[in-house]
C-alpha cells in the first residue's frame, strides 16, 4: 500500500507541490512520510510550513530515506541530477520520472543500470485535482510498482498505462498539450456566447460547466462520445445545426491535425533531449 512507503520528490517546483498537497488530501500519504529537495531552501522552507513534509537541499539524504523517488526537475537538468544521484539509486527503490519529453531509454542510460524506473506524463490539469497522466514501466519495474505509481497520480486525477515508450508522444500531443486546446475552445464558446448577448461572465461559465459536465459524462456513462453526442441531437433541432456549422468549418480534422502536430513535435524534441542527456 501506499500509505507505508516513504515518498521523497528531487524537485520542489509546481508539480512536486500539486503531489504532495494531492497525496496528503487523499490521506494516500502523511506529511510524516514526505520528503522533498531542492536547491531553493526559500521554496523548500515554505512547502514544509504548508504542508509539515521534510525539506532539504540534499538530493541524496532524500532518496536513502525513499522507498519511493519522483524526480521532479525539469528536462534540462534530470540528466546532471541523475548522474548526482546514480549511486545512490538501486533495485530496492521504486523511480519514477515526470521530466516532460525526456524518453525512458534516455534515463535508462545516463543510470547505466537496472532498476525499478516508470516514467510519468501528467498534465498541468493535476493542479485542479483533475489531471491526466500516463505511465510506462521498465523492464525491471514490477506489477506492484505499477500500482503504486498509479495510485501516486491518482491522487491528482485518472492514469492510465501504456505499454510502448514511443506512445508517450502520442500522451503529449493528446493530453500533455490538450489542456491548451480546451482552453482555445472554451474561448471560442465564451465569445460566441458574448456575440449572441451574454456577458463574458455568463458565458465563461456556461462553457467550462458545459465542458465539465460533458466530459464526466464521458466517463462516467461509459458511452462513447457518438452516442452521447446522438442524445443531445433531435431532428431539426438546434443541436444538428450548430453540429452541421462545425463539421463545415472542419473542426474534426483541425482537432486531429493539432494533436499529431503536436505528437510530432514531442518525438522530435525527445529525440533532442535524448543526446543531449547521453552526451552526443
Amino acid at each position: 500500500m501506499l500509505s507505508t512507503k516513504t515518498i521523497g520528490l528531487i524537485g520542489a517546483g509546481n508539480m512536486a507541490e500539486t503531489l504532495i498537497s494531492g497525496l496528503i488530501a487523499s490521506k494516500l500519504s502523511h506529511p510524516d512520510r514526505l520528503a522533498c529537495s531542492d536547491i531553493r531552501k526559500s521554496r523548500l522552507d515554505e512547502l514544509a510550513e504548508r504542508y509539515g513534509v521534510q525539506a532539504t537541499t540534499d538530493n541524496k539524504s532524500v532518496i536513502k530515506g525513499a522507498d519511493i523517488i519522483i524526480f521532479a526537475v525539469k528536462p534540462q537538468i534530470i540528466g546532471e541530477v541523475l548522474k548526482e544521484t546514480a549511486d545512490s539509486l538501486d533495485l530496492s527503490k521504486l523511480i519514477i520520472s515526470i521530466a516532460a519529453g525526456v524518453p525512458m531509454a534516455a534515463i535508462e542510460k545516463v543510470l547505466g543500470k537496472g532498476l525499478r524506473l516508470i516514467r510519468a506524463m501528467p498534465n498541468v490539469c493535476v493542479a485542479a485535482r483533475e489531471g491526466a497522466t500516463a505511465i510506462i514501466a521498465s523492464a525491471d519495474a514490477r506489477s506492484e510498482d505499477v500500482d503504486l505509481a498509479r495510485s501516486v497520480f491518482q491522487s491528482v486525477g485518472r492514469c492510465i498505462i501504456v505499454k510502448d515508450d514511443h506512445a508517450m508522444d502520442a500522451v503529449t500531443g493528446l493530453s500533455g498539450s490538450g489542456p491548451a486546446y480546451i482552453f482555445m475552445i472554451l474561448d471560442a464558446l465564451a465569445d460566441a456566447g458574448v456575440k449572441m448577448g451574454l456577458t463574458r461572465k455568463d458565458a465563461s461559465v456556461l462553457a467550462a460547466q458545459t465542458t465539465l459536465g460533458a466530459a464526466k459524462m464521458l466517463l462516467e456513462t461509459g458511452l462513447n462520445p457518438g452516442q452521447l453526442k446522438d442524445m443531445v441531437t433531435s431532428p431539426g433541432g438546434t443541436t444538428i445545426a450548430g453540429l452541421h456549422a462545425l463539421e463545415k468549418g472542419s473542426l474534426r480534422a483541425t482537432l486531429i491535425n493539432g494533436v499529431e502536430a503536436a505528437t510530432l513535435r514531442s518525438k522530435e524534441l525527445g529525440d533532442i533531449m535524448t543526446r543531449q542527456i547521453s552526451g552526443k
